[in-house]
């Protein structure tokens, strides 16, 4: 009787609507353990060092381009310690000149000055003139890589580990959203006075002008800083700083689908950081980024999904995100980008959704620059009319000119002025007398 009692009690109908209600809870949370796909994401004050929203930014991670703000950091360290200063010379190895795109391309032998490498390091992402900075200070990649994670170390970076100054893959090079964001609060803290090397927005080389990979200076209200990166591996990366009153925060955002879309998650971050939440004593505490516990396995290696056979076009670090953005406001699929579709559509969803709470865009259209000019050889005065403001072209459509090699410290691109030819006007025929 027990037994067909038991029986008969789980025979009964379960109600649909409990069912229903069963599946809303439980569906978000399969989700969750599930991710559909990898992305670390971490905000944080840049002056407490508290962390507003954090999402696997503990888990390992490779760099990409990410590394060169370790490699700025350790140039700074280099000119404060008076080991070398601003105009030390460095010269173009073989090393350097065969290190894969993107880089400048100079010729073996060229000279260019620690400055004016930092800034083809910052807006281009240069790769040649990361090892040119490497080689110069330490006399090799792997004596500069010690250093940096050395350094990293110093600082309080657990998870990282460097083995170039560049990102270039490699397995060794790792690192993490944690670390990443002191690195950040390092830069900032610590060289003050040479924040604007994270957030020129674009440089001229002769007739050649290359707008800063971040996508969001110019774009979005407040951006000053700081760096981009892509290797298959790692995905879409983007270390982003914004400053609007007194609050200064860092938006970390790795492992996104596309440069668009890496874009627009720092945007969304950021503006949810700086709007006042009324609720906000009711979150509970993620502590500082310090206070992040690192997890100790292996990183993602995205490379299928982002350079698998089912891209149409490789993706590659400067994506044009005016080419992507353009597209989504007209519902369509961007030309010439990679994602097809669906990144297109992800995009304009998310940028709609992110305008909606506030009056202004987000992500303004890119609106003029101001290059700063850069060349090679020894440091040397800039003539006025090379800074006035210029609409960089979309670097998709952008083709280097086709000039002859100009000598060591010259200016390259530059062409001798031909004299207009003259003009002779016929004399007017005079009206005949009436």
């Amino acid at each position: 009787m027990h037994r067909m009692k038991n029986r008969n009690a789980s025979s009964l109908p379960i109600p649909l609507g409990f069912i229903a209600i069963v599946s809303l809870l439980v569906a978000p949370l399969l989700t969750a353990a599930t991710p559909a796909r990898a992305e670390a994401l971490l905000l944080v004050d840049a002056d407490s060092g508290k962390v507003l929203r954090a999402e696997n930014a503990t888990y390992p991670w490779y760099p990409a381009s990410l590394s060169k703000l370790m490699t700025l950091y350790v140039t700074l360290s280099a000119i404060r310690d008076h080991r070398i200063t601003f105009d030390t010379l460095f010269t173009v190895s073989r090393n350097a000149w065969s290190q894969s795109p993107t880089k400048m391309g100079f010729p073996i032998g060229t000279q260019v000055t620690v400055d004016n490498a930092l800034k083809m390091l910052m807006v281009k992402s240069a790769n040649d003139m990361a090892v040119l900075l490497a080689e110069g200070i330490d006399g090799s990649i792997d004596k500069f890589a010690e250093e940096m994670t050395l350094t990293a170390q110093s600082l309080g970076m657990t998870e990282t580990n460097y083995v170039n100054p560049n990102g270039l893959p490699a397995d060794g090079q790792i690192t993490s959203a944690r670390d990443l964001a002191i690195l950040a609060r390092a830069l900032i803290k610590q060289f003050p006075q040479y924040s604007f090397y994270w957030h020129i927005p674009a440089i001229k080389y002769g007739r050649r002008i290359v707008r800063n990979y971040n996508p969001l200076l110019g774009r979005y209200p407040g951006t000053d800083g700081m760096k981009t990166g892509f290797i298959c591996a790692s995905g879409f990366n983007l270390v982003a700083t914004a400053t609007r009153g007194n609050k200064h925060l860092i938006a970390v955002v790795l492992g996104a689908p596309s440069g668009a879309a890496r874009a627009v998650k720092a945007a969304e971050m950021l503006e949810t950081g700086f709007r006042q939440n009324p609720l906000a004593w009711l979150t509970p505490s993620l502590g500082t980024v310090d206070e992040l516990k690192p997890i100790n396995t292996d990183p993602p290696n995205l490379k299928d999904e982002m350079c698998g056979p089912h891209r149409k076009r490789p993706p590659a670090e400067d994506e044009d995100l005016d080419e992507e953005a353009q597209s989504a406001r007209n519902g369509g699929v961007a030309t010439g980008n990679v994602g097809a579709g669906e990144t297109s559509s992800q995009f304009s969803v998310l940028l709609s959704a992110l305008r909606a709470p506030t009056p202004q865009n987000l992500l303004a259209d890119a609106g003029p620059v101001v290059p700063v000019v850069v060349y090679t050889g020894p440091t040397r005065a800039v003539p006025p009319q090379d800074t006035e403001p210029v609409h960089a072209k979309p670097r998709s459509k952008l083709k280097k000119p086709k000039v002859a090699a100009a000598p060591l410290g010259e200016k390259p691109g530059t062409e001798i002025a031909k004299p207009a030819p003259k003009v002779t006007r016929k004399p007017k025929p005079k009206n005949p007398a009436s």
